[in-house]
């Protein structure tokens, strides 16, 4: 079983950064691979990023590619998202997960912890 607790979101202006924390509790995290999705009330879970158990591969989605990075710290076990040039579309609810597999995913299906959520709101 893992347990996750998402931290460092809030409110920021338009053109601003963020730093997300997800930490994650349990055993053998370098095992698992680590998203980040976010979702606005009303729709659907939409995919971030994503990060391989060893840190080495990454994907982004292409909403966020040049403006995100993700990345991790197996030692701390903790997977980071720091978002730059943040736009007011950016707004919603951002989640961890987690999958019990080495290799990435986009889906949110193929996760299989997840934390609580946090908010981050952009504000124009």
């Amino acid at each position: 079983q893992v347990q996750l607790v998402e931290s460092g979101g809030g409110l920021v202006q338009t053109g601003g950064s963020l730093r997300l924390t997800c930490a994650a509790s349990g055993r053998d995290f370098s095992t698992y691979a680590m998203g980040w999705f976010r979702q606005v009330s009303g729709k659907e879970r939409m995919f971030v990023a994503a990060i391989s158990g060893s840190g080495v591969d990454t994907a982004n989605a292409d909403s966020v590619k040049g403006r995100v990075t993700i990345s991790r710290d197996n030692a701390k076990n903790t997977v980071y998202l720091q978002m730059n040039s943040l736009k007011p579309e950016d707004t919603a609810v951002y989640y961890c997960a987690a999958r019990r597999n080495f290799y990435a995913r986009f889906r949110a299906f193929e996760y299989d912890y997840w934390g609580q959520g946090i908010q981050v709101t952009v504000s124009s």
